[in-house]
């Protein structure tokens, strides 16, 4: 239970969207197995804070489509799968590397340039040449290894 001290605390620094649909049922005609159900309504209540984004950067759509391109890209969140990571620090490595991929190597259509470019964080398109060598250069150095145990037979 809060008592309201964050809500306080951050009332007027926050940023914060949100969109409450009314689904209703599907004509009949229209029903299919993996149809999704339709929101012929919905509203935006009145909040109480000062949001940063602009109003068309605030819209559910946003946050759906680099959903499915995050589906789409990598092979551990498409649908209906057996292609998981066995361990979570394997799965925290590859959604990383989709990340530098996604905003510093990617051309994207509509920007015509990276991310990382359009935003100003680098100067220079990458490649997966220079993201490998940029993870060699801070990947620890392998030590010497110990002698082998001889086998007996």
């Amino acid at each position: 239970m809060s008592d309201g001290a964050a809500r306080d605390r951050y009332r007027l620094t926050s940023d914060y969207a949100q969109v409450i649909k009314i689904y209703g049922d599907v004509p009949e005609g229209t029903k299919g197995r993996y149809s999704p159900a339709e929101a012929p309504a919905s509203r935006r209540p009145a909040l109480k804070v000062r949001p940063i984004w602009r109003t068309s950067a605030r819209r559910t759509s946003h946050v759906e489509r680099q959903n499915l391109t995050m589906r789409m890209q990598m092979r551990r969140f498409t649908r209906l799968t057996n292609a998981f990571s066995k361990k979570f620090e394997n799965h925290m490595h590859m959604v990383a590397l989709y990340t530098v991929w996604y905003n510093f190597i990617r051309i994207h259509k509509t920007l015509k340039t990276s991310p990382a470019m359009a935003a100003g964080v680098s100067a220079t398109l990458w490649s997966m040449d220079d993201l490998c060598e940029k993870m060699d250069a801070v990947a620890p150095k392998p030590g010497k290894r110990g002698p082998y145990q001889k086998r007996v037979a």
